[in-house]
């Protein structure tokens, strides 16, 4: 008998048969190969599921398999404080009965098992259509087939962890050497998600990605008490090779350094200054005032009970008519950007990865969107198609619209951070993230950072503390003035970013160059004046 009759055969016996033959199969795969791991059996089984699905009632379906294993590291000093490695394998099903969203899981890989949560979604499809105000309606969208895997040279998770907390604690020991330097924490979070995707039209699409978020901080003290640092080490959508590439024991002690120059920073004047602030602090901003504001669910209320609503709403009011910014302010939502955590060749519903304006020349233009959501504002837009945006954070998860990659693009004059302070004669650069504040309607604000530097006539004057800056949306994004260009472009980004009821965790990138912001009110988060 052949290997996959063998293999199919035996998966039908039960569960714990079909993670017996999965498990080690995936273990032992190589990041060159092709992504479509175990093919013959994914196939069959999403066809299976289909095939339940279409008998149960469903006049669409989709079904994904996924496939993740992610490790968390985390040390302090010549400590290993924690380490978790896990993995989950399973396939959820969706359907559309009756113009209504069903939605179930399993982990019970077996052609039983799969036509079982097929007909279970479809049921809860029915029963949810007696309360379905409209019909759910797809935005067309092609048929696709193919294979796509995030580019990497070395898997992550294959390296050895003896190896990973060697770099950590390399890392650790060289920040310790540096003068008033008490504790210092370091960290991966590492994952690999394969997953397969098929629809009732014939999608059939087969990607794998890899991420990791590498984490530095160390704290300082002295005379007048301690001052923590921590370096914005941008996690990205890459391979082992992007964390060796970042030499954290080679950079450690200079890291550590702005902690212990931190002991010594006055405590800034509270008042209006005009910002300069790094694309390592840009990036948080850009993400909770522009990428959120403009998910489409969000802005039509979908996500009023826990994640909020949109101030950028009803869309016909804004879309078009909403003065972001002023005409330098281009804002681009994408899931293509190489590196990003974001990026990807389709989304869960088998649409291509797309690159759009959100924000051009100042004005809003248009909303984050999946295939049901982009006919509610296609008259608006004029785009009857979705851009993209739907995900689901594990085959347990119902796919639903997520923030792609929203960046703030580059101007076009050739400057960077040095030309921008010394085009300002009275301001305050701002360095990597710290605390944040925004209401839920994505319109006022507080953002704080790691480090702060004076400016008078176009110089760094020294060190400030204690500095947060507060505005709202509109205000704040008109009042930006000057921008870096394409040489001092950086992209920053979240690995986790929660949305949802049951909360969902997605990754996504922030690019950005540095930027002025004019009479930008500034408060003194220390308590001195």
């Amino acid at each position: 008998m052949s290997p996959k009759a063998n293999r199919r055969d035996f998966l039908k016996t039960g569960a714990a048969a079909a993670l017996v033959v999965a498990v080690p199969r995936l273990a032992v795969a190589s990041p060159q190969l092709p992504a479509r791991w175990a093919e013959p059996l994914a196939d069959d089984l999403m066809a299976d599921a289909l095939a339940a699905a279409r008998d149960a009632g469903a006049t669409y379906a989709d079904v994904r398999i996924g496939r993740y294993r992610s490790q968390n590291i985390n040390t302090r000093e010549r400590q290993i404080t924690g380490v978790s490695d896990g993995e989950s394998y399973g396939m959820g099903v969706r359907t559309l009965v009756n113009g209504a969203w069903g939605f179930a899981a399993t982990s019970v890989l077996t052609t039983d098992g799969v036509a079982k949560v097929a007909r279970e979604a479809a049921r809860l499809s029915r029963a949810a259509s007696g309360a379905q105000k409209r019909p759910v309606e797809l935005a067309p969208a092609p048929v696709v087939t193919g294979t796509w895997q995030t580019p990497i040279t070395i898997d992550p998770l294959e390296v050895a962890i003896e190896d990973k907390v060697a770099l950590l604690f390399a890392a650790n020991e060289a920040a310790l050497k540096v003068n008033g330097i008490r504790f210092v924490n370091s960290g991966l979070q590492l994952l690999r998600e394969i997953k397969e995707y098929a629809n009732s039209e014939g999608s059939r699409t087969s990607q794998t990605f890899y991420r990791v978020g590498p984490s530095f901080s160390a704290t300082a003290v002295g005379n007048a008490g301690f001052q923590q640092y921590g370096e914005e080490l941008s996690p990205r959508g890459a391979g082992w090779e992007y964390v060796t590439s970042l030499d954290l024991p080679g950079n450690a002690a200079q890291w550590a350094e702005f902690a212990v120059e931190k002991l010594g920073a006055r405590s800034v004047d509270p008042g209006r200054y005009d910002l300069i602030i790094t694309p390592q602090n840009l990036w948080l901003t850009i993400h909770e005032s522009i990428g959120h504001p403009t998910e489409l669910d969000r802005a039509m209320g979908y996500e009023a009970n826990y994640a909020g609503t949109s101030f950028i709403a009803p869309p016909e009011a804004h879309i078009g008519k909403l003065k972001y910014g002023l005409p330098l302010m281009n804002v681009r939502g994408d899931r293509t950007q190489e590196g990003s955590l974001g990026r990807c060749a389709w989304d869960d519903e088998g649409v291509a990865a797309d690159s759009w304006p959100i924000i051009e020349k100042g004005m809003f233009v248009d909303y984050q969107t999946t295939r049901e959501q982009a006919l509610w504002i296609s008259k608006l837009t004029g785009v009857n198609r979705s851009h993209g945006c739907s995900f689901a954070d594990s085959w347990s998860s119902v796919q639903f619209q997520r923030m792609p990659n929203i960046s703030l693009m580059p101007g076009e004059q050739d400057i960077d951070l040095d030309d921008i302070i010394a085009a300002t004669d009275r301001g305050i650069v701002i360095k990597n993230r710290g605390s944040w504040s925004i209401d839920h309607q994505r319109y006022n604000f507080q953002f704080s950072g790691q480090a702060y530097y004076e400016v008078r006539g176009g110089k760094i004057t020294g060190m400030l503390k204690d500095v947060a800056y507060q505005s709202n949306t509109p205000v704040f994004w008109n009042s930006m003035d000057m921008i870096g260009g394409e040489r001092s472009y950086w992209l920053g980004g979240s690995f986790s970013d929660g949305k949802g009821q049951p909360g969902q965790s997605n990754s996504v990138s922030h690019g950005c160059p540095p930027a002025r912001f004019r009479g930008v009110n500034v408060v003194n988060t220390g308590g001195e004046v």
